[in-house]
């Protein structure tokens, strides 16, 4: 089985490279090909990733390459984890949206936009030379911003699947709460990628006991303080949302901290450069503990279990994995083509079948009709261009939904994101 990561040259890859070693009854891979055309960081992770293929045992080939069409030939899969400007455009996406007092931030409101404009059409070209040289392989979004890329690769036509870690860093932290395996959890989770509530925690599968009451009652102060919201936010709710509804919950709140503080893209951009300092030890023969600092935790299981699921021959029957994939009737108010962010039962040629989920509280309903309706406007400013496509997305996000504020915000974007837009 040959496995293609295109962004290889990420200070993420190590993590995945763990999950690929230690997984490998469960993935197979015999060849595993990084691409990046950062060449450095990519000889260096490439050296480190072979170390731990070593270490943990693992028979098969790491190569690395900076040629896209070479390196996805004959691939199974190919994984997308790229940042279309590195940290220096993600530095920008978190720091100009707050001039205009909005959120700075990567995957949601202004800043989200702006790396959809950018990231879009980079993503879509390099599928077809994944379609042209491999038609059969399963593309794996974990490029954010995943339900808007996603949705772009699958109303292109072709075979991909959105992954997020969210759902399952939240089945681990459930997990070690309760005492339980995390093969025991199972998440009701539901919405679009970076917007879901977790509406259940069951034990055992779909059907199962559900657990969220106790979990909140005994730990509710442990879940809030991770997803930095008050206690009060889930009691209320009884649900447990995503660390990115804090942007919508506590937007006044978030911005006031993020302009007295250094910014996350800051932060990270000191952390790879040490990670990539360790990277280069020729004694380093595992993931560094710095790099779970770096975020994307448990990224490398989620994506071997998925990646197991899709290519296996089904024989166990399909798996069950939250992930980003065609509404299909899942939310009946939202259109099929819409990507949601839910349970799916994954296996076979078809690719992910979501789980039928109940009735959405209004309370949720709308706001995830509502950053649908961005995200298609999104889209449509990512694949045709045109200042006044930017201004209408702008203007439909619920964090940002006023006229004037758009049309500074639009200003803003297209003046930090030209090099990367050629219609701006």
């Amino acid at each position: 089985m040959k496995l293609a990561v295109v962004g290889g040259g990420s200070t993420y890859t190590p993590e995945l490279i763990d999950g690929f070693a230690r997984l490998r009854d469960t993935l197979p891979v015999s060849e595993l090909v990084l691409i990046d055309p950062a060449t450095e960081r990519l000889e260096l992770i490439g050296g480190l990733a072979r170390r731990i293929f070593a270490r943990q045992g693992h028979p098969g080939l790491v190569t690395t390459t900076s040629d896209l069409d070479a390196g996805v030939d004959g691939a199974d899969a190919v994984l997308l984890q790229l940042r279309v400007g590195g940290q220096a455009a993600r530095l920008r996406d978190e720091t100009w949206p707050l001039e205009c007092g909005c959120v700075g931030q990567e995957t949601t409101g202004a800043g989200g936009l702006a790396k959809a404009l950018r990231t879009v059409p980079v993503v879509l070209d390099i599928a077809e030379r994944v379609r042209r040289t491999s038609p059969q392989a399963w593309i794996i979004d974990f490029t954010n911003p995943v339900g808007i890329v996603t949705r772009a690769l699958l109303q292109a036509g072709h075979k991909a699947v959105g992954l997020c870690n969210v759902a399952i860093g939240l089945q681990r932290k459930f997990a070690a709460l309760l005492g339980l395996a995390p093969a025991d959890i199972h998440l009701d989770h539901v919405g679009l990628n970076h917007l879901t509530w977790e509406l259940g925690v069951r034990r055992g599968g779909p059907d199962g006991e559900d657990l969220l009451p106790g979990l909140l009652a005994a730990h509710g102060e442990a879940v809030a303080a991770d997803l930095r919201l008050p206690r009060e936010v889930l009691d209320r709710l009884r649900v447990v949302p995503s660390y990115y509804l804090r942007y919508f919950y506590s937007h006044d709140e978030v911005v006031r901290e993020l302009a007295t503080k250094p910014s996350r893209a800051a932060e990270v951009a000191a952390m790879e450069r040490e990670l990539l300092a360790l990277y280069g030890d020729p004694a380093l023969d595992e993931k560094p503990a710095l790099l779970a600092k770096r975020g994307g935790a448990f990224y490398s299981e989620a994506a071997v279990d998925l990646a197991a699921s899709l290519l296996g021959d089904g024989s166990g029957g399909p798996a069950v994995q939250v992930v980003n994939t065609y509404n299909n009737g899942t939310l009946p108010f939202l259109p099929d083509d819409a990507v949601v962010e839910v349970q799916a039962r994954i296996g076979g040629a078809g690719g992910p079948v979501p789980l039928a989920v109940p009735r959405l509280d209004p309370l949720y309903a709308g706001l995830i009709s509502h950053v649908t309706a961005y995200e298609d406007l999104a889209l449509d400013a990512a694949l045709r261009g045109g200042r006044e496509r930017v201004f209408r997305a702008l203007l439909a996000h619920p964090l940002v939904g006023q006229f004037d504020l758009a049309e500074g915000l639009t200003d803003r974007l297209l003046a930090h994101n030209k090099e990367h837009l050629p219609w701006a």
